[in-house]
């Protein structure tokens, strides 16, 4: 599970997160909205360790985050908005970059098992010997997937995982965050400004204003949401045509 108690992150002057705390339960999938600027992809990296904050408390499957960072990753699978891939390095060894890291005493032929399974998880079997170049958007974003999974993490966060992707291929990766869940328990946390992917996959939407946590609920009450930020994101999402 996750658990963000009264967090507070500031740059500068500038508070980018207030106050915040989300509970998120094992097995459940979490989403992050919010307005532009408003704190999302900020609470993300708190949470995933990538940067420190002044107040407050981060917990990942029980490990303080700030308190012992590097056991906290060990539970965590992050999947980067970019897939973040190494261009020179094929599938396989995409894939299988953070578990020989790992699993250092792992022979070859038990690295290729356990990637090759992976990849046949997340749909791209066969694909181990193709470069990232080669690859299409929505087939970067599964490598990045597997990368995260053959770590076996109990909690997977995604950065904006449709952002870039036609509708046919956002709703085969929508059905592959579900899966994963369903498959191994892991407690998912997805940031995304995508609401037509977050409707089809959470459990629950925590929406972020000026760097507060303004919503937290099931989809339903957040499509009958009144505040403003909230009212408008889901009204034009829902427009078919232009105001006059």
């Amino acid at each position: 599970m996750i658990s963000v108690r009264g967090l507070t992150k500031r740059f500068g002057e500038r508070s980018v997160l207030r106050d915040v705390s989300i509970e998120v339960p094992k097995g459940h999938i979490v989403a992050i909205m919010g307005s532009s600027g408003g704190g999302k992809t900020t609470l993300l990296k708190c949470i995933a360790g990538l940067i420190p904050f002044e107040v407050g408390t981060v917990e990942v499957d029980g490990v303080d985050v700030q308190r012992t960072t590097d056991e906290a990753r060990r539970h965590l699978g992050l999947v980067f908005q970019s897939s973040a891939l190494f261009d020179y390095l094929n599938v396989m060894d995409n894939v299988l970059f953070g578990y020989r890291r790992r699993h250092p005493r792992a022979s070859l032929k038990d690295q290729r098992a356990v990637a090759e399974a992976i990849l046949e998880q997340v749909g791209l079997s066969g694909t181990g010997h193709l470069m990232p170049s080669e690859l299409s958007g929505g087939m970067r974003k599964r490598v990045g997937v597997a990368r995260a999974l053959i770590l076996e993490p109990a909690v997977m966060l995604y950065d904006e995982p449709t952002t870039g992707l036609d509708p046919v291929t956002t709703y085969a990766l929508d059905s592959l965050i579900v899966d994963v869940r369903d498959r191994t328990g892991a407690t998912s946390l997805i940031v995304s400004h995508d609401l037509t992917s977050v409707f089809r996959v959470a459990d629950r939407i925590a929406f972020l204003h000026a760097g507060e946590l303004v919503f937290d609920g099931p989809p339903a009450g957040f499509r009958e949401a009144e505040h403003p930020a909230i009212a408008e994101l889901v009204g034009k999402a829902r427009a078919e045509a232009f105001d006059e």
